[in-house]
């Protein structure tokens, strides 16, 4: 059977193919609609219960409109993904899913998914929008377009950080949004320097994956990574309620340093979702990070926190 063939599967049941449309929306990736929540946690709405529920509700529309965009990526690329060595198993590239089963779904989830964002708020619905417009772009075009790749893959974590923010209704820090660009942007080249290595000579199966080399992504990392810890450094101490937040620098330290780490010395990053969420170190750390996150916001609104940093100070 030649690579570029589908893989031989067993006769296909309704559970087989229930199960193969709920693994096709990735699912395991909408962790990284998390990002929706940066807004209602940094700017106390988690203890206002219809911020909650819009934050909630716009998840859902999020994640629902985010796996449309995986259906519909994965169909553009079932060719080169059966000749991939890992995503030769997706449900479309194996033919667990009938292709045109695959297009049915695709609609079928957009039109729920924008329905609940027009539920959370005509603002909230534009940006799922751009998102799904970020994605489809990057599917079509941008995907095969060296460095710009990236940018629209870090383009969609800031669609997220402000549809999070529109979905509360409050305004998009300029802080939230220079962390978010250049965490994602983080994530995104040590994506490429993760694929490189894993797919080494058969680096052919993604086109634009063959323009990059060791030493540049090296350096787009360093940059990438300075600007990251210094962007969120700064937002705890000249953009925060409180700067009590740079307790929390450490957390953001670890998990950037412990990412590098894994891709580095353990061939991880190729899937960003994946080397995430199964690394318990950086799981701990995400909670520890989260709790004291929510701990210093409460004690500041509660007026319990001494200012160590007075405002005179902050103005030199």
């Amino acid at each position: 059977m030649s690579s570029s063939e589908p893989l031989q599967v067993a006769r296909r049941t309704p559970a087989s193919l229930l199960a193969a449309a709920f693994k096709q929306l990735r699912p395991k990736q909408w962790a990284k609609n998390a990002f929706l929540f940066a807004a209602l946690v940094f700017s106390g709405e988690f203890l206002v219960t219809e911020s909650v529920v819009n934050a909630v509700v716009g998840f859902i529309a999020f994640s629902l409109v985010a796996s449309s965009g995986y259906v519909l990526n994965d169909y553009l690329d079932r060719e080169a993904d059966r000749r991939h060595p890992k995503k030769r198993t997706r449900p479309i590239a194996s033919g667990a899913l009938p292709e045109n089963l695959a297009i049915v779904e695709m609609i079928a989830v957009l039109g729920v998914g924008v329905a609940l964002a027009w539920w959370v708020g005509t603002a909230f619905m534009i940006v799922t929008l751009a998102y799904l417009a970020t994605t489809l772009s990057y599917s079509f075009y941008f995907k095969h377009v060296v460095i710009l790749d990236v940018m629209f893959l870090a383009l969609g974590f800031v669609w997220r950080v402000v549809a999070g923010a529109f979905a509360i209704k409050v305004q998009v820090s300029a802080w939230l949004f220079l962390c978010t660009a250049f965490f994602s942007l983080f994530l995104g080249f040590n994506k490429r320097r993760g694929e490189l290595r894993e797919l080494g000579d058969a680096a052919g199966t993604r086109k634009n994956l063959q323009e990059y080399g060791e030493s540049m992504l090296g350096e787009f990392q360093s940059i990438v990574t300075a600007n990251t810890v210094l962007s969120y450094s700064l937002y705890t101490i000249l953009g925060a309620p409180t700067p009590w937040m740079a307790l929390t620098i450490p957390f953001v330290l670890y998990v950037v340093f412990r990412y590098i780490y894994l891709v580095e010395q353990k061939g991880e990053g190729g899937a960003p979702d994946e080397t995430l969420l199964r690394d318990a170190p950086m799981l701990i750390t995400a909670a520890l990070y989260g709790i004291t996150v929510i701990v210093i916001l409460l004690l500041h609104r509660q007026g319990v926190l001494v200012d160590i940093l007075p405002h005179e100070a902050m103005a030199i």
